[in-house]
């Protein structure tokens, strides 16, 4: 008996969707049936340190006439840049961590935590390298400052940018996440 009733109900409607149906396909616009409907935007994809999970930039450091690229893994806030690359073992020859400096200030850093020997390099408010210190002493609480103020702050391997001739006065190019100040 219930299945009865479900299929007349159901041969009631079907008629009244039909007619439905037909009203919506006549109040398209003409062509609209033959038109695929465009996909949304794409959001980019963020690209992501598989370690850290942080979002990683290109970084590009120009020596002379030779431009060194890096892509380093950006520490945005606070408690990224509190972390850094602390109980890290091991980085790329051409990856880094960049510390962005949202208002210009001296840094200092330590290797507090931190078993990998770096060079830390400063960057100044032109963009332009002002000090590094290189091959830090792992696991030091011993400060290492900046000249004078920063525009940001790059870690690389330890005697990375001696190897390459990065030194005071050489560019630095970077363009930071969107939403993150530069």
């Amino acid at each position: 008996m219930t299945i009865m009733k479900n299929t007349i109900v159901f041969d009631f409607i079907r008629p009244a969707f039909g007619a439905v149906a037909l009203l919506a396909a006549a109040c398209a616009p003409v062509g609209a049936a033959d038109e695929t409907p465009a996909a949304p935007p794409a959001a980019a994809e963020i690209d992501r340190h598989p370690v850290s999970g942080l979002e990683v930039i290109d970084l590009v450091v120009v020596s002379g006439q030779t431009r060194h690229p890096f892509r380093v893994e950006v520490a945005a806030t606070p408690q990224e840049q509190n972390r850094g690359l602390m109980f890290r073992t091991e980085m790329g020859e051409n990856e880094g961590m960049f510390f962005p400096s949202y208002t210009p200030q001296a840094r200092s850093f330590w290797m507090k935590n931190t078993p990998m020997s770096l060079d830390i390099i400063f960057i100044g408010t032109d963009g332009r390298i002002t000090n590094i210190a290189a091959n830090t002493v792992p696991y030091s609480t011993e400060s290492v400052p900046s000249t004078g103020l920063t525009s940001g702050v790059l870690e690389l391997i330890a005697g990375r940018a001696a190897e390459l001739g990065i030194e005071p006065g050489d560019e630095v190019m970077y363009t930071l996440p969107d939403g993150q100040a530069e």
